[in-house]
C-alpha cells in the first residue's frame, strides 16, 4: 500500500516532511488535515494519532505521529541521498540529531509562540494579543538566532549539519517561516549568517520550498491588512 501522510502546510513540521518528500520523489497519497477547520480534532484523524497534531505517516499500517521520528524513517526507509542522514557516520548523524533535540524547546517553542500569540489566538479565540508574552519569546528568539550562528553555522558551516542540506535544515527553516507569516522575520534577517543559511536552504529546495511556503504567504497578506488596519485605527 502507499505511504499516507497526513499534513497541514500551516504546520511547520508538515512543511519540513512535504519538502522532503517531494525533494526525494518519495511517492505518497497526501492526506490534508485542516487545522483551522478542527479536522484534527475529529474521531476519525485521532484514529491515526490520538495527539491530533500533524503530521503522520500511515507506511501499510505503520503510523509515525511525530515529525523528526518521520523523517528519520523517510530518510532510512527509501535510502535517500546520504547527506539528508547519514547512515554510517555517527559523528555527521549525531550532528543532526543534535540540532533536531535542540529545536523543540528554542527554534520551535518560541517562533511558535509569537505566531500564536500574534495571528492563531486573536483569530481562533477572538481574545487580545498578549504582548508581554510575545516580547518575551521574541527575546529567547535572539538568543536562539546568536545560537544558531555561533555554535551550528560557526566555522562558515553552510548548513546546520556540515557541508551539505540535512533534514535538519529543513525543520529549522521551515520553522523561521512562521516568523514571515507574523511579519517578524527581522528576528533572523537581521543577522547575517543566518540570514543567508536561511536563503542558501531556500534555493537548495527550489521549487518545493516555495510550493510548500504559499500559505504562509497567504498567512503574512492577511495579517499585514489587519495589522494596517489597526495601526489606522488608532490614528
Amino acid at each position: 500500500m502507499a505511504l499516507k501522510v497526513y499534513y497541514d502546510l500551516m504546520s511547520q513540521p508538515s512543511r519540513a516532511v512535504y519538502i522532503f518528500l517531494k525533494m526525494n520523489n518519495i511517492p505518497f497519497v497526501p492526506k490534508p488535515v485542516a487545522l483551522r477547520s478542527g479536522e484534527h480534532h475529529t474521531d476519525e484523524f485521532k484514529k491515526i494519532n490520538p495527539m491530533s497534531l500533524v503530521p503522520a505517516i500511515d507506511d501499510d499500517g505503520f503510523v509515525l505521529t511525530e515529525s523528526v521520528a518521520i523523517l528519520k524513517y523517510l530518510a532510512l526507509k527509501y535510502n535517500v541521498p546520504d547527506h539528508w542522514y547519514p547512515r554510517r557516520d555517527l559523528q555527521a548523524q549525531a550532528r543532526i540529531d543534535e540540532y533536531m533535540n535542540y529545536q523543540h524547546l528554542n527554534t520551535r517553542y518560541n517562533g511558535g509562540m509569537v505566531f500564536q500569540q500574534l495571528v492563531i489566538i486573536p483569530r481562533a479565540m477572538r481574545a487580545p494579543v498578549q504582548w508581554p508574552m510575545v516580547e518575551n519569546a521574541k527575546n529567547r528568539l535572539e538568543t536562539v538566532i546568536f545560537q544558531l550562528e555561533s555554535y551550528f553555522l560557526k566555522d562558515n558551516k553552510p548548513f546546520l549539519g556540515g557541508a551539505d542540506i540535512s533534514i535538519a535544515d529543513l525543520l529549522g527553516v521551515c520553522e523561521l517561516m512562521q516568523l514571515y507569516a507574523c511579519c517578524e522575520e527581522n528576528i533572523y534577517e537581521s543577522n547575517p549568517v543566518v540570514k543567508a543559511w536561511v536563503s542558501r536552504v531556500q534555493r537548495r529546495t527550489a521549487p518545493h520550498f516555495e510550493e510548500a511556503n504559499k500559505i504562509v504567504n497567504r498567512v503574512r497578506g492577511v495579517y499585514s491588512k489587519q495589522k494596517e488596519a489597526q495601526q489606522n485605527a488608532k490614528l
